[in-house]
Formats: C-alpha cells, sequence, structure tokens
C-alpha cells in the first residue's frame, strides 16, 4: 500500500452534507483535494467504485480507503491510523468526536 499523499474529496454542487463536511474540515485544519463529480467522468467513476454504483457523496478516499459520507471524527479515526501526517501538526481530535464507519478498500 503507498502513502497517501491527499484526502480526497469527492462532492458535488448543492449537497448540503458535502458543505458540512467541508466545512468540518476547514474548522480542524485538515487540507483536502476537491474532486467535482459532476465536472469529469472519472470523479464520478471513482465514487460509483467506492460505493459499488451510486453517486453518493460525500465520499472521501485516503490512500485506497474510501468512506461515503462520514463524520469528521471518522475521517480523523482513519487518519490517525493509516496518514496522520496529513493530520495538522499537534492535531488533537476532540474527545468524544469517534465511531466507526465501514471503511472500503478501492478495487483496482
Amino acid at each position: 500500500m503507498t502513502e497517501a499523499t491527499a484526502i480526497d474529496f469527492y462532492w458535488r454542487p448543492g449537497c448540503g452534507f458535502c458543505m458540512a463536511l467541508e466545512r468540518q474540515f476547514h474548522k480542524h485544519g485538515i487540507k483536502i483535494s476537491k474532486h467535482n463529480i459532476w465536472e469529469d467522468a472519472a470523479n464520478a467513476n471513482h465514487v460509483r467504485n467506492a460505493t459499488g454504483g451510486s453517486e453518493t457523496v460525500p465520499t472521501v478516499t485516503i490512500g485506497e480507503r474510501s468512506m461515503v459520507n462520514p463524520r469528521i471524527g471518522d475521517v480523523v479515526e482513519l487518519l490517525q491510523d493509516t496518514a496522520p501526517h496529513l493530520l495538522p501538526e499537534g492535531y488533537q481530535a476532540p474527545a468524544g468526536n469517534t465511531g466507526s464507519r465501514l471503511v472500503k478498500r478501492l478495487r483496482n
């Protein structure tokens, strides 16, 4: 498995869930690389691959793992376990902000 170099954030215009999660990333100082699924067919295809066929957003991919409509605590937990270098230096996760969600390994 290769080391993740960015948090890939797949979204579409008008998605309230996308906007809310993006605000959380900014609040926590976590940088993202945004990918609009309506502007690029490859982005939409990536999301369909990660979700089993739907275009559900937000979808977050870190390395070979994707999460569909995750809470910020879920993303932070995955980052701490697999890509802590993508968290701001000295980052401390808020207490009680963790949870488990299905994390799917992408098919290559």
